[in-house]
């Protein structure tokens, strides 16, 4: 059986910071999911979707060598890269957020999702 890659209380939580923002609201929320790419040093942490179109996540990424970034990307983009085993990206189900995104922004690669 294949992994959810978003609950749906995730997606809830997605869509309503991405509301937020929407409406203008200046905040700076705690990541909702952590993916990641099994094999690499790929991990996505998203804190919201845009509303009209929920496929697109915002947050930070890193690949593992350089600091995270913040920015736009497209969940179904990432999900239908398969690595060199062929593994796709998974949700780190014992994720749990331990700060606003901003903290983690401030981290290095190596200890980003620390």
């Amino acid at each position: 059986m294949a992994q959810v890659l978003i609950t749906e209380d995730q997606m809830k939580q997605l869509i309503e910071n991405g509301r937020r923002t929407a409406a203008g609201d200046q905040i700076d929320p705690e990541p909702v999911v952590k993916l990641f790419m099994p094999g690499t040093g790929w991990t996505w942490l998203f804190t919201e979707v845009d509303p009209e179109n929920p496929d697109i996540a915002f947050g930070l990424a890193t690949d593992g060598i350089e600091d995270p970034e913040y920015g736009y990307t497209s969940i179904s983009e990432i999900t239908s890269v398969k690595n060199r085993m062929g593994l796709g990206v998974e949700r780190d189900e014992w994720f749990t957020p331990k700060g606003p995104l901003s903290e983690y922004a401030k981290r290095d690669a190596a200890s980003f999702t620390l």
